[in-house]
């Protein structure tokens, strides 16, 4: 009983020491990034690829690790959200659907015909279209939220958009995975995308205004910090019915944030404290996306052009097919929509995996669509740095002009055409 005890206690300490290691090296490469004017982000991506199993194996993903990221990913969208009014967002709502449906068809068609031409099955090229299909508006978020442009218009669209693309991208999976197996039940197929679209209309036009109304009385509930605690229970709860529905989390705990978003302009300690959380847990997030990368399955000249190819087909997709639902916009704004949408992260991850247990596809694909997530989960960050760089210069000018509390809004953005 008693080594049971030590071996338990041994165990504890092992996973401990690796959340350290995994916090430690992802912010180590990040203040190395910061200081070379480059996102955190990508430097904490690189510690999980460096340190992890792959080449240094310092740190390793583990179901805790797991757990932890997604919570971690949960809570950078519910910040996001909290700083998303859901009048602004919806201001955009046609333009997103534009971005969302072309941002879904052109990485499809092009996975699909990629695969093909390389004398896939049909089935390998429907779970390529499918994983460029999908977006992980996280990474894009914490960019923005980094240079502190989440009120920039095009970054309404973007996070407009990927609500869209997420409940887009469940529908396409649904039927590629239905028809890998034998058949598309199209009427679990249409009460999914029901429940997705009515849901999130439900969060937003009904949940929202609700809770700013009620926003008053939970501030003077007893309990201490209610406010941050009631945020907490519905980023969880939305988190949960998101997900129960087959959207995935992350769409809920956006919806949540944004349900809060005018109360929360209120409660400054209320941001604090979930700024602190999202400070823990975003790293691990990020750094088990470097982890998800074998390098081992790239020592096949094939493999390494295949994913390649695929890399930049995926990347370029994004880019033009998005760009182009904005192109009214001009071509800055369009390039910042394609590029703010690029990224594949967990969100391809995920896809690839399902591929793989349902032997759809073999170790080899499944590598190629892991190193098409991380490098344009990785490619993003400089990417939308750069092209947000006006918008980045005219946020330090207002702070500059005004130290005492800035408010960026259409007027300010307007000076850029």
């Amino acid at each position: 009983m008693i080594a049971g005890i030590f071996a338990a206690g041994a165990e504890n300490l092992e996973v401990l020491f690796n959340l350290f290691l995994i916090i430690f090296f992802a912010k180590l490469l990040a203040e190395i990034f910061e200081r070379l004017k480059q996102p955190a982000v990508v430097g904490e991506i690189l510690a999980g690829v460096i340190f992890g199993p792959s080449l240094l194996g310092l740190i390793s993903s583990s179901e805790i690790v797991k757990v932890a990221a997604e919570v971690g990913v949960i809570f950078l969208l519910f910040t996001v959200g909290l700083e998303t009014n859901p009048s602004a967002v919806l201001r955009v709502g046609r333009k997103a659907i534009i971005v969302a449906i072309l941002g879904v068809v052109v990485p499809f068609v092009a996975g699909y015909a990629l695969m093909k031409v390389y004398d896939g099955s049909s089935a390998e090229a429907m779970f390529l279209g499918a994983a460029m299909v999908a977006t992980s508006v996280g990474i894009t978020a914490r960019v923005l939220s980094n240079l502190g442009l989440l009120d920039a218009p095009t970054a309404k669209i973007i996070l407009a958009a990927a609500v869209i693309d997420d409940i887009l991208g469940l529908l396409i999976l649904t039927v590629v995975s239905s028809v890998t197996v034998g058949g598309v039940d199209y009427g679990k197929l249409f009460f999914t995308a029901s429940l997705a679209i009515g849901f999130t209309l439900f969060v937003v036009f009904i949940g929202a205004p609700f809770v700013t109304k009620i926003s008053p009385k939970i501030e003077r509930l007893k309990i201490g910090n209610s406010f941050f605690i009631f945020g907490l229970l519905l980023c969880l709860g939305l988190s949960v019915a998101s997900a129960y529905i087959g959207v995935a989390a992350i769409i809920g705990a956006f919806l949540a944030g944004m349900a809060l978003a005018e109360g929360a302009e209120e409660q400054p300690e209320m941001i604090k404290q979930t700024n602190g959380i999202t400070e823990f847990l975003v790293p691990i997030f990020l750094v088990n996306i470097g982890m998800a990368l074998d390098v081992s399955v790239f020592k096949d000249y094939s493999t390494v052009l295949l994913a390649v190819v695929v890399t930049v087909i995926a990347m370029l997709t994004k880019i033009f097919g998005c760009g182009i639902g904005a192109l009214d916009l001009g071509w800055r704004r369009a390039g910042q929509v394609g590029i703010g949408m690029m990224p594949r992260g967990e969100v391809g991850i995920v896809v690839a995996q399902i591929g793989l247990g349902l032997a759809v596809i073999d170790n080899k694909i499944f590598g190629v669509v892991l190193f098409m997530a991380v490098m344009t989960t990785l490619a993003a960050p400089p990417l939308i740095k750069w092209i947000f760089s006006q918008e980045e210069a005219l946020f330090k000018t207002i702070d500059t002009e005004d130290a005492g509390g800035i408010v960026v809004n259409q007027e300010d953005w307007s000076r850029l055409g």
